[in-house]
């Protein structure tokens, strides 16, 4: 079986020893998105500081105006994968996901 790892101080760490196999998967953990849920507020601030548009977040979340405007007048609250989509923008940048 072939590990892989999302670092290769994390790698080194696992093959010299230091850190058991069952450890790794905490460790992988620590690198993932945390997620939380987004107010109306939250989505509408976002997109202010992304000096974005709705047409123009909606294009980079794959998402169609009208759900983004859903969003952010919370008629619908995002969840899932698009709720990561938001927590990942938020915390990296629309640009990331461009």
């Amino acid at each position: 079986m072939i590990e892989q790892y999302r670092s290769e101080v994390l790698a080194a760490a696992r093959k010299a020893g230091l850190i058991p196999s069952r450890k790794t998967c905490k460790f992988d953990e620590m690198w993932l998105t945390p997620v939380r849920d987004m107010t109306q507020e939250d989505i509408r601030a976002l997109r202010l500081c992304e000096q974005a548009s709705e047409a123009v977040l909606a294009r980079h979340l794959n998402a169609t105006t009208g759900l983004v405007s859903q969003r952010k007048r919370g008629e619908k609250r995002p969840c899932g994968t698009s709720l990561k989509l938001f927590a990942f923008v938020a915390k990296n940048g629309l640009g990331a996901v461009a």
